[in-house]
């Protein structure tokens, strides 16, 4: 390729470095001019243009990109169309993310103008998650190298996906005296969240004494169950692990099970306990793995879920990048760029699982008063639904068969949360942990108790989060002041999803770094109907 300002009369079959606007048309860059072209340039004074000359050999950037995509295995990816010398890859499905750094760097190596970048290794990716990208720099580069680079991503896996893998999971938990039931219980609820983005479900849970034998034997009816999914043991320990010879370490020996490795180098993390009884792996958690932080222990059980046999290499290799404690976890940016802003999708998560405690002894629910002689939650639910939204999920709790049964023949996916009693929070884990709202661009989390709330409303909100390009957090105001509804897009999911106790996503909101774009709506934002009184001053009557 030859680039560089030529004469327009010697510029047939060159191809424009950049746009050209003229009074009566334009002409864009990639364009190859024609006879006509060099005609219409010159009529209207232009006698000089900056092209490219393409050479034999050559490829333009498109054909060039694509080249390079189609020779990628398309195992649980997706790809963009070509353009601008850009292919998009996404995963197309829930899983972790592998790459081999030095098969990429050699991509890189070929020539400045081909390049090729992709997300870090062995990272958790979720359906639509792009995941890497090929861009060539010029409009058309050697047909030779791009012929390299197919034929290295063609013999090895530069980058893949390795889907997760439902696996049965059970967890021992050892108990000291100074350990609390509470904290256990905790642990339990934490562990069964890591687990949902592979669809692994916690099947039992035993609690033992901090005794080896006690362990081991935990371990081994653990093993032992009949599972239709792969099988993964968990062991949080009482009290930390210091030595290979401790309770975990010499349960596992005692199980009949090899012990792996002791310790990583990920800070937190440090104690973590890898073995094997059989083909099952056996994961003595570390204390911090009791937080939903980011740990160590996410590391090992990622790649255990994805169909990986982590070996003492594989851990004592984590140590760059290891360093978690003092690092803030931060929205990682999502390809929606060129997306219409129609095609910028938004679920609803209808929050109704609440105790309603506050509306006394008398045995009403405030989701059950009715509003137009329709119960709340039916009409907050057809609400959502008169907004145009197609993926609606109404978390239920609290009175679950008689909520569920008011909302009975719209399309709306009722979700259960069995520990609705713990607060917002598990609502909204609950909520926004289901399918359809974790391939959506954008979740709108709206509380059922806000009569005041229209379809009008949701609209609104929807069309600012599509503005916005499905990167900023929207939300209602009334008169300036924050409210609800919200959207929250899905590059903040994951930060929800760790969320826990009686609280909603405001931390979330104010830390994320990202646009926050208010929406006025009215004394609807503030609007809940927490107490008997409110609800008559709402217009609503009290049933049962």
């Amino acid at each position: 390729m030859i680039f560089g300002e030529f004469l327009t009369a010697e510029a047939e079959g060159a191809v424009l470095a950049h746009s050209l606007r003229l009074a009566d048309g334009s002409f864009s860059k990639g364009h190859r001019l024609g006879g006509e072209d060099i005609e219409q340039l010159t009529a209207a004074g232009i006698d000089r243009v900056i092209a490219a000359r393409i050479e034999p050999g050559d490829l333009m950037e498109d054909e060039a990109a694509e080249q390079l995509a189609r020779a990628v295995a398309p195992d649980h990816l997706t790809f963009s169309e070509a353009a601008t010398g850009r292919v998009n890859v996404y995963s197309a499905v829930d899983g972790l993310f592998v790459a081999d750094r030095m098969a990429v760097d050699r991509i890189n190596s070929l020539d400045p103008a081909i390049t090729l970048a992709c997300l870090a290794d062995h990272v958790p990716v979720r359906a639509g998650d792009m995941v890497a990208t090929f861009k060539i720099i010029p409009l058309a580069v050697s047909g030779a190298k791009i012929a390299a680079g197919v034929e290295i991503l063609r013999r090895m896996p530069v980058f893949e996906v390795k889907p997760f893998m439902p696996h049965a999971v059970s967890l021992v938990a050892t108990e000291l005296p100074s350990l609390k039931a509470s904290v256990m219980d905790k642990t339990a609820r934490i562990l069964s969240q890591r687990l949902q983005p592979s669809s692994s479900v916690l099947q039992r849970e035993e609690r033992v004494a901090h005794k080896a034998d006690a362990v081991a034997d935990a371990i081994r009816r653990a093993t032992a169950a009949q599972d239709r999914l792969a099988k993964l043991v968990i062991v949080f320990g009482a009290s930390a692990v210091i030595d290979a010879g401790d309770v975990i370490p010499e349960a596992i020996r005692l199980a009949g099970g090899e012990v792996i490795q002791v310790g990583m180098p990920v800070d937190p993390g440090n104690l973590l306990v890898l073995g094997r009884v059989g083909d099952v792996y056996v994961v003595g958690a570390p204390g911090c793995a009791r937080s939903p932080k980011e740990n160590g222990f996410d590391w090992v059980l990622d790649r255990i879920l994805a169909g990986e046999r982590p070996a003492p290499q594989d851990i004592s290799g984590m140590g760059v990048g290891g360093l978690l404690m003092e690092i803030q976890s931060r929205p990682r940016p999502r390809d929606i760029v060129n997306k219409p802003p129609s095609a910028i999708s938004v679920a609803i998560v209808l929050l109704a699982a609440g105790k309603a405690s506050r509306m006394g002894e008398g045995g009403s629910h405030k989701l059950l008063a009715e509003f137009d002689s329709v119960a709340l939650v039916r009409r907050s639910a057809s609400i959502a639904i008169a907004s145009g939204v197609s993926d609606i999920v109404a978390v239920t709790g609290h009175r679950r068969d008689e909520i569920e049964t008011a909302l009975n023949g719209l399309a709306v996916e009722a979700v259960f949360n069995p520990d609705y009693a713990s607060g917002m929070a598990s609502s909204l884990v609950a909520g926004v942990g289901t399918r359809v709202a974790q391939k959506a661009d954008g979740v709108l989390v709206m509380l059922a108790d806000m009569p005041g709330v229209t379809s009008k409303d949701l609209k609104a909100l929807i069309s600012a989060f599509r503005e916005a390009n499905g990167q900023a957090i929207v939300r209602a105001v009334s008169g300036g002041k924050r409210g609800n509804p919200v959207i929250l897009p899905r590059s903040v999911l994951n930060a929800v999803m760790r969320l826990e106790g009686d609280v909603g996503a405001r931390h979330i909101i104010e830390t994320s770094g990202l646009p926050v774009v208010d929406v006025e709506i009215g004394e609807a934002a503030h609007l809940d109907v927490d107490t008997p009184e409110a609800v008559v001053a709402a217009g609503g009557i009290l049933k049962g």
